[in-house]
């Protein structure tokens, strides 16, 4: 989408330009001209490889990445072979932290038997200032070090790294700027991730995303609109809109709207034959919204609404402003209102002063919703947030206890919720070839289930009914029952 954007053109004269996205431009047209320098000088193409970590939005923001490098001239490789290694880390919980140092320790090695190697290190933790401590004391190997808020700059940080020797830091505590019309490399050539707002506002009391992320902002619906009807034009058949807390979207825009509205406008987009989000924060999801779910032929039937605790008392002290109560009955209105649709969750066990009555409310919500699938996880202490300080820290052999009681009931529930569906026909988009059984695509159905059928790879990419012949839990085996695409 970008072959019309002259960059080597944009790199003209000595002073790059103050306006965004042009100085990008500027900066991609000079790194090009020290990659061919050194491309000449080793007599080979460079290559890049990006490691994600976390969330939908580290990929999205993962695929920017891989964009603009590609542009500078960049050749993609696997981590083991390629001259630049990005990690886009995670910070959520402290494993992601671990891991990140771990194959910092791999990385070492590598570096000292390959020195014009570069390594970069961007993403949510990167915004710890303990961690960017630790990092410039114990791995000066690494060669950049950048946050959430400026992954727009790369090609500016690259710039610099290439003209330097040692350690460049560039994290920012937090930004206004919202930059559009930057080159980005989709994973899949028929679906995509689309942000519509950065940062969170929500301030959950376990959480570390409002620290590391920053203060909501949406994108201007125009802009959305247009990289969506790009997207159309580009082939791509489905949307992932994307947020932390997409139900409250467009309240700090000079012209306020909603998400129910954004949503009525994507639907009006040719060519986009399916719209998902996430993630949904139950305490902001309107009435007007399920309607609009409810009414639509594009929106999936898929919600994720995320409980974190079915107990009253714990929810409150995880700031989530909402009740068992609240949640149930909402629940309850959207299955009512449109039946079939998908709902999973996320829950947390062993929040800071859990008790078994607590834990049994959290049970009770799992089987009175029986959501369709549940990411479940263990409270994960985070420096920096109120719960880390808080009394009451649960035991851990108690919080296994819990955990390894909650998974089985979950599963339960999903294995019957995934049966009812068993021999009905069911639009599937076709997305990649199954590698684990000979002759098997693998799809994804409006409520997100994944099915395996056997099909040709050319028909990856769109959309034909599928019979499910055979439920097996959280998948199911199923036959095309057309050549002709749905629609």
């Amino acid at each position: 989408m970008f072959h019309h954007i002259e960059f080597d053109k944009a790199y003209s004269g000595p002073n790059p330009p103050a306006k965004e996205p042009e100085r990008q431009y500027y900066f991609i047209g000079k790194c090009r001209k020290l990659l061919e320098k050194e491309q000449e000088r080793l007599g080979r193409p460079l290559t890049f490889h990006v490691t994600t970590f976390g969330c939908q939005m580290n990929a999205r923001d993962s695929e920017k990445l891989a964009g603009i490098l590609e542009q500078i001239g960049y050749e993609e490789a696997s981590e083991e072979e390629a001259d630049f290694v990005i990690y886009n880390t995670c910070t959520v919980r402290e494993n992601a932290n671990l891991k990140v140092y771990g194959h910092l320790g791999r990385l070492k090695h590598e570096k000292k038997s390959r020195p014009n190697m570069k390594i970069a290190l961007c993403g949510c933790m990167m915004q710890e200032p303990e961690v960017v401590k630790k990092l410039k004391k114990s791995y000066g190997f690494v060669d950049l070090i950048f946050g959430t808020h400026n992954i727009f700059k790369l090609a500016e940080l690259l710039a610099e790294v290439l003209e330097n020797k040692g350690q460049f830091v560039d994290v920012w505590e937090g930004t206004e700027e919202i930059v559009e019309k930057l080159p980005a490399d989709r994973k899949y050539a028929f679906k995509s991730g689309v942000n519509i707002m950065f940062g969170c506002n929500n301030f959950c009391s376990y959480c570390i995303v409002p620290y590391v992320r920053g203060r909501e902002r949406s994108r201007d619906p125009r802009e959305i609109l247009r990289e969506m009807e790009e997207l159309a034009a580009d082939g791509v058949v489905e949307v992932m809109l994307l947020g932390q807390n997409v139900n409250s979207y467009g309240k700090n825009l000079p012209e306020p709207t909603n998400f129910a509205w954004l949503l009525r406008k994507a639907e009006e987009i040719e060519g986009i034959r399916r719209i998902r989000f996430m993630t949904s924060h139950p305490k902001d999801l309107s009435e007007e919204l399920i309607q609009v779910m409810k009414e639509s032929k594009k929106i999936c039937r898929h919600l994720h609404l995320p409980l974190q605790s079915g107990s009253t008392r714990i929810l409150e002290k995880m700031n989530r402003r909402y009740t068992k109560e609240q949640y149930l009955e909402l629940a309850e209105r959207i299955r009512s209102e449109i039946p079939g649709i998908s709902l999973t969750t996320d829950i947390i066990v062993g929040f800071p002063g859990e008790t078994e009555e607590d834990f049994e409310d959290t049970m009770d919500v799992v089987r009175k919703v029986r959501y369709d699938n549940a990411y479940t996880f263990i409270y994960s202490r985070r420096t920096g947030t109120p719960a880390a300080s808080m009394d009451n820290q649960v035991a851990k052999e108690e919080v296994q206890a819990r955990f390894f009681r909650l998974i089985p009931e979950v599963q339960r529930i999903a294995r019957e919720q995934a049966a009812g569906l068993e021999g009905t026909v069911q639009e599937v988009l076709a997305e990649e070839i199954n590698e684990h059984i000979p002759g098997c695509l693998t799809g994804r159905m409006s409520n997100n289930l994944l099915v395996h059928f056997p099909g040709d790879p050319s028909r990856i990419g769109k959309l034909f009914p599928v019979r499910l012949e055979e439920c097996r839990g959280f998948y199911y085996m199923g036959k095309a029952v057309s050549q002709d695409d749905c629609g």
